[in-house]
This record gives C-alpha cells, structure tokens and sequence, in this order.
C-alpha cells in the first residue's frame, strides 16, 4: 500500500488527505491555519499503522480497553450501546476526525475548523463562529450550529453508506458533542430502523461481502422492495424510539431519520431549529461555506 496522499482540491482552500481506506477533507480559519494543515499532515502519516496494529481488538465486540489513542475514541464512543452488539469499528470515522482535528487546534489559533471523514465530521467554533450544514432525508434542511450549542460532530449513516447495515435506513444524521459519538450513534439508530422477518427486505452475510467484515456473520441489507407508507412510518417509528433513549442518555442532541421518502427529526427542532429547504436535496454533512462545490 502506497503512503498517504497529500493534495488540495481544485478550490485551493481545502486540504485533501489519503491512506487506504481513510479519506479526509478538512479546512480551517483563523491565524493558526498554516500551522493546523502542517500539524493534521504529520497527524494523519500514522492514523492508518495506529488503527492497524489493534485491529483484531477493535473488529470484536467492545470489551478491553484498547491502547492507542483513536482506539480509545472508538472504544469510549461505543461502550454505552453494549451489551448490545457493536464493535468499536462503529465509530472509527468520527475518532479519526477528531484526532485529527485534535491536532490542528493545538497547533495554533483557529476560528473555526472541521475534518470530513466521508461525511462524518468533527467541527470546532469559537466564539460567534457558526457550521451551516445541510440534511438529508425525507424533507431536507440546513442546521445552523452555532458555538454556544454542544454540538461538536455529526455523522450519517444508513444502508447507503460506506458500512454495512443492519437495518433498512435511507440515512440517519446524527449530531452529538463529538465526532466518534455521532459516528457510533448513527450506526445503531440507523439499525434499529427495521422491518423484522419482512420478505421486503434482502439480507446476506456481513461476511459474504467483506470478509474481514467486524459484523461477522451478521444479515446486513443488500436489497429493499419499495415500501407501503405504513410500513416505512413503522420502521422510521421504531429508530426514533431508540433515537429518544439515546438522546435522554445525553448519547445524542439530536437527529433526522429518512426512509422512503418520509423522515423523522428527535430533538432537531427544539435544538437546532431546522430550516426546511425542499426545493433542493443536498448531500449530507455538506457545509455550505466551507464545501463548496464537494460532494462526500
């Protein structure tokens, strides 16, 4: 495996980053940014070899605490969901944005930041900065993070995405205080958004389509015949039950599920105050600022 890729995109603002299967876009403001993109860069060279080297650990149920310090995002982020089933790997794209984005806020003073790990990202504001990021779903939005809200990461989810799913979501964005909790959370209620035992939906082992897949032998969905409007209203209705425990948990601030056209926001309204935009679907956890012209 060649090394990590190092580029800007086309606009000559947002610094591009590239390891196997790790693909970063990130950006920052303030007097400090030469120093965070110079800090991110030697940050990421060793995220990949990290991750690698307790692999075995992070693709099996959460138990031991791992050693590095992504791991322990990743282990951190996940352990509250057990004993029900989920693997650290959950929250892998979040930990490694925020590591990351970690590394740039030290590096020197910025008004405000982010890293897009393939959509799940980590955001940092200070004082009167504000993230405008649009959702997917049903009826699209835009939320308007200001800095005095918790909300430091948001990550999506579904039967779309990059990861196997076991349930039947078209998306599920998350916001949370931290990227590797939104990245955890997504992944679960985006689960619990099922038909069980339908003939509807197609499912195959996790393992016959990756086979070092942290799911094992687990049914991921691969296949859904259009659903009725009852039946989408019940799948969406049971992810945001579980979408409530998690956030009366403090696991969430808020969240939008979709599914066959029809969606459902817990704690959205009263936290973000979500504008309806739709006469236009734009792609998730794209910030209309700072990702101009990027589509994750």
């Amino acid at each position: 495996m060649s090394g990590p890729q190092v580029a800007f995109l086309p606009d000559g603002r947002r610094l591009h980053l590239q390891h196997g299967p790790i693909d970063l876009i990130l950006d920052a403001e303030g007097p400090g940014r030469a120093a965070a993109f110079e800090a991110a860069i030697r940050r990421f060279d060793t995220v990949l070899e990290e991750l690698v080297a307790e692999l075995p650990l992070l693709r099996t149920p959460v138990g031991a605490r791992p050693g590095g310090a992504i791991a322990r995002r990743m282990h951190a982020a996940t352990r509250p969901f057990a004993p029900d089933f989920i693997t650290p790997m959950a929250a892998v794209a979040g930990a490694v944005a925020e590591a990351v984005l970690a590394a740039m806020r030290e590096a020197g003073e910025l008004t405000r930041a982010y890293v897009n790990n393939g959509g799940d990202l980590a955001l940092h504001l200070s004082p009167g900065a504000s993230f405008t990021a649009a959702l997917a779903g049903g009826t699209p939005g835009r939320a308007v993070i200001g800095a005095d809200m918790p909300v430091r990461g948001i990550a999506t989810s579904g039967r779309h995405g990059r990861s196997h799913s076991l349930g039947i979501a078209d998306s599920v964005t998350v916001l949370a205080r931290t990227a590797a909790q939104a990245d955890a959370a997504a992944t679960m209620i985006a689960n619990a958004i099922d038909l069980p035992g339908s003939a509807k939906v197609t499912r195959v082992p996790a393992r016959s389509l990756a086979p070092d897949s942290d799911l094992g032998d687990r049914l991921v969905t691969v296949d859904l015949v259009p659903l009725s409007a009852a039946e989408a209203a019940f799948a969406l209705s049971r992810g945001a039950a579980f979408a409530e425990i998690c956030r009366d948990g403090s696991l969430i601030i808020a969240a939008v599920l979709s599914l066959a056209g029809q969606s459902r926001a817990v704690g959205a309204a009263q936290t973000l105050q979500l504008k309806d935009q739709t006469h236009a679907r734009l792609p998730p956890a794209q910030d209309d600022d700072l990702h101009r012209g990027y589509s994750p």
